[in-house]
């Protein structure tokens, strides 16, 4: 078996109860909710890729959460978590932590916080070799960025997360938090 969110209902419940306990780590500024998730679903004989799945996403949920300790991160701020998160790779936790958010919000920012969800998707199904979805958000969100480049805070070097999606480059960019956190 291979950890697929797509294909095994076991794994989706994970990947959400997982991120879902990111959300409350990051509030909390404490890594205690999210590993109590992995202790749940980690017990003596777990298959090997639900194991290694926790594991990896416990380590840099674990990335996360001291960052945002020692450079006295707010725990609400919207995009300099999303770098965080995105830099560590973990799109389906960036679909969750903009969601809400994008709910909430209107105009501008409404379209900027759509096309950073449709860019983390974009990695998500590439990651799970969904191409032809993959392909089709990566161009509305490529466009949707390219529409508000300007409003995007500098944090992110748009024009590179634009090639990326264009080219549906399967390496998501990561960008530079030196002097910026």
């Amino acid at each position: 078996m291979q950890f697929d969110p797509f294909q095994y209902r076991l794994c989706r419940n994970i990947r959400n109860e997982l991120s879902e306990s990111l959300m409350e780590a990051i509030k909390q500024k404490d890594l205690a909710p999210s590993s109590a998730v992995v202790k749940k679903y980690d017990p003596k004989g777990t298959e090997h890729c639900i194991s290694s799945y926790l594991h990896a996403r416990i380590r840099r949920y674990s990335n996360i959460i001291k960052e945002i300790q020692s450079s006295n991160i707010p725990s609400d701020d919207t995009y300099v978590i999303t770098l965080l998160l995105w830099n560590q790779e973990l799109f389906f936790e960036v679909h969750e932590w903009l969601e809400p958010r994008w709910l909430k919000a209107t105009g501008t920012e409404k379209n900027i916080l759509q096309a950073l969800i449709r860019a983390a998707g974009t990695y998500i199904l590439l990651e799970y070799d969904r191409t032809a979805g993959a392909e089709k958000m990566a161009a509305k969100a490529a466009a949707t960025l390219f529409e508000h480049k300007e409003s995007i805070p500098p944090l992110f070097d748009i024009e590179l997360l634009i090639s990326r999606l264009q080219a549906l480059d399967p390496v998501a960019p990561k960008f530079k938090t030196a002097g910026l956190i």
